[in-house]
């Protein structure tokens, strides 16, 4: 019903920048957000944007990453400056149904900061 493909992710060195974009299939969304998991660790959310449509991040990003949103197709992105070691993750974009409340994922992209 909604398909989720993340694109942008790579190698990067510390304090360097990446903007990760999502192609979004489907409608009735009700909330949007990205989430990461590092390497022998579980799903961190990075940043989202509620029903409500307000934005939260979590406190290791904020002030470093912008989430973004283009309403004409849903599309979903995260800008992700200074970016540090620590961020290094599988990042995944995630979706919610309004018709079911159905969690959807994308396959995610890999993330790495490194010198």
């Amino acid at each position: 019903q909604i398909q989720l493909a993340e694109s942008g992710g790579g190698l990067v060195q510390p304090g360097g920048s990446l903007r990760l974009s999502c192609a979004v299939v489907g409608r009735n969304i009700a909330g949007q957000a990205w989430w990461r998991q590092a390497p022998g660790k579980g799903t961190e959310l990075v940043a989202e944007f509620t029903r409500g449509n307000k934005i939260n991040y979590a406190d290791s990003v904020r002030g470093r990453f912008t989430i973004s949103r283009d309403n004409a197709n849903n599309n979903l992105y995260l800008q992700m400056n200074s970016l540090k070691p620590e961020d290094t993750a599988v990042y995944y974009c995630y979706a919610q149904s309004w018709e079911n409340g159905a969690d959807f994922w994308g396959k995610g992209t890999l993330v790495t900061v490194s010198s």
